[in-house]
């Protein structure tokens, strides 16, 4: 029974539908000895690896293998270091993991996804006093996203802003990239930008901890829903090893406090399967907005 459903979580994921190559690396593939994940660096460092730390220990009592959080210095590293085979699972927004795939010719297979990623949306904010109301607003004014490659906190945002009819290019001031999510908030609140984009789920962390003043900074408009972050794993990972991480992150469950724990930084309710067709849309507004010309598939 175990096998039979291990299998269809597999099948369900697109696992077993790999490419004929990448098929057969999977099942010859020997067990990894050590699991390494990364994920994009779209908070702190700090963060990243206490948000990481309690999801690696439950890994490594799941699969029965020691697991290494390996935390890389931007965006792009994550998908230059999933093709080269130095780390085996990543977390992505929806974004890196479309250059990923196109990267790695397909070969990457998105695995899982919080429930709240098929609903995921980006924060617009301000100062408290700026008078910003609405994206038109923006016409004029200085603006930060987070990372170029970011999907919430950059790609997404510039899809809402051109059916705003803004165009970054033509239309601010003057615009930048603060790196992260965290960064952007941080420079919008001392007034180093007049507004900026950012990943919700952040946003509501910050302000829920306190680390945002509201009589500071204010959201000014929420986008409306789009696919976003996954974890994505590599080609030629164990057929085996697939299918347990998969259940593991299914497994997770709120009603259990060690589940609970880990959910909660992760700022999920529970996982569900994540497949390639959810991010198509993620992929056209890409190419949309000439995003993914300068891929290389080498």
């Amino acid at each position: 029974m175990v096998k039979i459903w291990a299998l269809a979580v597999l099948a369900a994921a697109g696992i077993a539908f790999l490419p004929p190559n990448a098929e057969a690396a999977a099942a010859t593939a020997k067990a990894v000895a050590t699991l390494r994940i990364s994920a994009i660096p779209d908070e702190a460092p700090t963060e990243l690896i206490r948000k990481f730390k309690p999801l690696a220990r439950y890994l490594e009592k799941e699969l029965g293998t020691r697991v290494k959080f390996i935390p890389l210095v931007n965006y792009a590293a994550t998908v230059e270091a999933l093709a080269a085979g130095k780390v085996d699972l990543v977390w992505y927004g929806g974004f890196t993991h479309v250059q990923a795939r196109i990267r790695t010719k397909g070969k990457a297979v998105p695995l899982v996804m919080r429930r709240r990623d098929l609903k995921f949306r980006s924060k617009f904010i301000t100062a408290t006093g700026s008078g910003i109301k609405t994206l038109k607003d923006l016409k004029g004014k200085t603006f930060t996203f987070g990372s170029v490659s970011s999907t919430s906190g950059h790609l997404m945002p510039r899809f809402f802003l051109k059916l705003a009819g803004v165009v970054p290019e033509r239309d601010f001031s003057k615009f930048s990239f603060s790196g992260s999510h965290d960064a952007t908030a941080k420079w919008v609140e001392a007034g180093k930008v007049e507004a900026g984009a950012m990943n919700e789920a952040v946003w509501d962390k910050l302000v829920e901890s306190g680390k945002l003043d509201p009589k500071k900074i204010r959201a000014f408009y929420t986008t409306p829903a789009y696919v976003d972050y996954n974890w994505t794993a590599r080609t030629g990972l164990p057929r085996e090893t697939l299918t347990r991480l998969a259940a593991a992150f299914l497994k997770l469950d709120s009603r259990n406090p060690v589940h609970k724990e880990i959910l909660d930084l992760q700022r999920a309710e529970a996982y569900v399967l994540a497949f390639s067709a959810d991010f198509k849309g993620i992929e056209a507004a890409a190419r949309d907005a000439g995003l993914l010309k300068k891929i290389a598939t080498h």
